[in-house]
Order: structure tokens, then C-alpha cells, then sequence
């Protein structure tokens, strides 16, 4: 009797652990080919949505590469090297006007259905430490700016205008410089200011080449990046796209909800070669100026503002519809369903 009880216990183990294995075998991890136009701070509520495990929770596994500009971004998503792509909208409007001037279907313009940034994250970098400086400053020098077209580019010349400045007239810059060499060109002696990303602009500081003077951010809201994927990919993907957006929702309300230091002790793995310091003065640049998204809807009045700022900086002379390029949906259902710790 005792023998045959102490055989059935084990078979009842072994079936527990069965299923305990069966359950782990069945336990269905999705991985989505990610690409972001750079790896910087300024996209922190991504980071924090990693390295706080929010798409782990959803169930998502991100393959990332880097693609160094949006255009580059772009062309991965579009020649199917990546499933979802963090860069400008831009990018979108091009593709969509590019398709309306070939008489192309438009079922194929790529989507936004989460945004990320709500303002510019970039910062001027004077050769000077200059306390006071203004805008009007820049007159009579040289800039080294993005590429034509993109949106370093355009919201630096909407915010010259802005100040009374013409671009290419009252102040040269230059558009030659790949985005990835700005920061060692202005090292090199190139130019009186740049214009830089987060890191890039502290390890300018940190490195004595030259001095954060202004924030672009800080002189307009504008949807600066965002979440895209193709119309084909949302349409057979629905429920990742769902998944993707509720983890970066949590991830948005995080950042928005802690400290500048917690958001850097979180997302340090990303930036390993920064102290604690520097990426909370990072992070703290960022909130003063509400840089970041607090859930990923694209408003249509922002949308409208991005499309007046490539008009005035003739990057376009059509503007593209809301409706066709945005959708907010994913969005609307995170905010709706997700509980935020």
C-alpha cells in the first residue's frame, strides 16, 4: 500500500511538472525587428518601457538597429528590414507626397499610430559659455545644422524666422555634415555652434569643445518622433501593434511620474558609458521643457503645425491628410484599458 501511494505521487508529480512545462513551451514571445533613427536620451520612455520590462510584460522581444537618420530609418521599414520604426514624421509626409506625385496606391504610406516626443530634443552648442545668450546671437555665424529636410533641420530655420533670422542669409549653416560626425566636426574647429542630441551635447561639455546655450525644444511643440509601422503590418498585426503601444504608454506615464534621477538610474544600462550624473542633468534638461509625450496620441492641431513648419522650410508644397498618415486608435485603447502603477 505504501509503495503503490508513493508511485502514484510520483506520477502526480510527474504530470504537474508536465504541465508546469507545457505551460512555459506554450508561453508565446513575439519579436518584433525595431529600428530608431538614433540611440539617444531623448527617446527615454522607449528606454525606460525596456529596461522596466513593459513590452516583456506584453510579451514582445525587440530585435533593435540603429539606423543613424530618419531616411535611413524609412528605407528599412519600407524594404522590410524592420516590423516598427522610431523616427520623424516627416518621414511619412515625404512618402505619402512621393506617392501622390507617382499616382502610387497610398495603401502603402506607412503609418504613425504612437508618438513619442512632443518637442524638438536637440540643444544649441556655443563654442562659448554664455549665460545670456539670444537668439539674435547667431547672426553673422555659422551653425552646423542637420540634413535638408529633416526635422533638426527645419525646426532650427522655423525657430531663425521666429526670432527674425533668416536662414542661409543672416546666418550660414551647414547641411553637408553626416548626423552621426556633427558633434567631432565642431571638435575639429568647424563652425561657431551645432546643434546636438542628448548625449552628444553633454559629451561636448564634459569634453570642453563647447557649451549648451539653448533648447529648440523649448521654442515650439512640434510631434518630433514617433511610432510607425506599414499599413500591412498593422493590418495582419493588430494585436502586437496593441501590445507594442500599451508598453509605451507605461512607458510615457513612468517617465512622466518619477524623477529625473530614477528615470536615469532606469534607462543607465542604455548609456553605460554616462554616469548617474550627467544622465540625470540629461533627463532634467528634458522635462523643464515637457520634452516628452504623457500617452501616444498625435493631436491633429500638432499635426497641422509640423506641415506649416516643411511648407516655410519648402520641404513640401502639398500637405498630406491626417487621417491618411495617423492613427490613433492603438493609442485611445492603451489609455482606455491600461493600468498605470
Amino acid at each position: 500500500m505504501k509503495r503503490a501511494l508513493s508511485m502514484l505521487l510520483a506520477i502526480l508529480t510527474l504530470i504537474t511538472l508536465a504541465g508546469c512545462g507545457n505551460k512555459s513551451a506554450n508561453t508565446s514571445i513575439t519579436k518584433i525587428r525595431f529600428n530608431e533613427t538614433v540611440h539617444s536620451i531623448f527617446y527615454a520612455p522607449h528606454y525606460a518601457a525596456l529596461e522596466k520590462g513593459f513590452y516583456a510584460d506584453e510579451g514582445l522581444e525587440l530585435s533593435i538597429d540603429v539606423a543613424q537618420g530618419s531616411d535611413k530609418c524609412m528605407t528599412a521599414l519600407l524594404s522590410n528590414n524592420a516590423d516598427i520604426v522610431l523616427l520623424g514624421p516627416e518621414t511619412g509626409i515625404f512618402v505619402y507626397n512621393e506617392g501622390k506625385k507617382n499616382d502610387k496606391n497610398f495603401s502603402d504610406t506607412p503609418i504613425i499610430f504612437a508618438q513619442c516626443t512632443r518637442r524638438a530634443g536637440n540643444f544649441l552648442v556655443s563654442r562659448t559659455n554664455d549665460a545670456n545668450f539670444q537668439w539674435t546671437d547667431v547672426i553673422g555665424k555659422i551653425i552646423i545644422g542637420g540634413r535638408n529636410y529633416g526635422m533638426p533641420q527645419m525646426v532650427l530655420e522655423y525657430i531663425l524666422r521666429n526670432h527674425g533670422i533668416t536662414p542661409g542669409v543672416d546666418t550660414e549653416i551647414i547641411t553637408s555634415v553626416d548626423f552621426p560626425n556633427t558633434a567631432g566636426a565642431f571638435a575639429a574647429g568647424i563652425g561657431d555652434y551645432t546643434v546636438e542630441f542628448e548625449p552628444s551635447a553633454t559629451r561636448i561639455e564634459n569634453e570642453g569643445s563647447g557649451y549648451v546655450v539653448a533648447s529648440l525644444g523649448a521654442e515650439v511643440q512640434v510631434p518630433y518622433t514617433v511610432f510607425m509601422a506599414t499599413p500591412q503590418y498593422l493590418k495582419e498585426n493588430p494585436d502586437i501593434i496593441q501590445k507594442f503601444t500599451n508598453a509605451v504608454y507605461r512607458g510615457e506615464q513612468w517617465v512622466s511620474n518619477n524623477s529625473a534621477k530614477d528615470v536615469a538610474e532606469a534607462i543607465q544600462p542604455q548609456f553605460s558609458d554616462f554616469s548617474i550624473a550627467d544622465l540625470t542633468k540629461i533627463v532634467e534638461r528634458y522635462k523643464t521643457v515637457e520634452t516628452w509625450n504623457t500617452d501616444p496620441i498625435l493631436k491633429e492641431e500638432d499635426f497641422n503645425l509640423l506641415q506649416d513648419i516643411m511648407m516655410e522650410g519648402n520641404a513640401m508644397q502639398e500637405r498630406a491628410p491626417y487621417n491618411v498618415i495617423v492613427n490613433n486608435k492603438f493609442a485611445e485603447k492603451a489609455i482606455r484599458n491600461v493600468k498605470i502603477d
